[in-house]
């Protein structure tokens, strides 16, 4: 049976694609959860009109993506923490601390877009990355500072 994705689904496919599914799948699972609906004439126009409005979408959304990792790639973010005598944090710094801080500096960034292999527990220079949509990475250099 072909069917019409309204929504996103893992291993099947995008929104507004037509899709090759079993009669089973389609009425017990795609239908009763409004995953899908059955193509018709109508439907298929709908779908082609937007796909091609996410396609634009999705050129514009990497155009500004693109320019926010040129614009914030080898940016410096200085943050002050409190620490100990040798250099130790009192907290680790986070990927939400260090998002709350680029926000604050004006980009807009998300806590999920900060990559850390591992919290940042001393005070000194640390490369992080920041991951955008369309597979695109920005490198910053976050300088960890005691807080006097």
């Amino acid at each position: 049976m072909k069917v019409i994705l309204l929504k996103n689904i893992a291993k099947l496919g995008k929104q507004h694609e037509v899709k090759e599914v079993s009669d089973g799948y389609a009425n017990n699972y795609l239908f009763a959860n409004n995953l899908a609906k059955p193509v018709d004439k109508t439907g298929l126009i709908i779908a082609k009109k937007q796909r091609a409005i996410m396609a634009e979408k999705a050129t514009q959304d990497l155009e500004k993506f693109a320019k926010m990792a040129q614009k914030m790639d080898g940016l410096e973010v200085e943050i002050a923490v409190k620490a100990g005598d040798k250099g130790q944090l009192f907290e680790k710094l986070n990927p939400k601390k260090i998002a709350t801080r680029l926000q604050e500096m004006g980009y807009d960034i998300d806590q999920d877009q900060v990559v850390l292999d591992i919290a940042i527990a001393e005070v000194g220079e640390h490369d992080v990355k920041i991951v955008f949509e369309h597979d695109l990475e920005a490198s910053v250099k976050v300088i960890v500072e005691k807080e006097v």
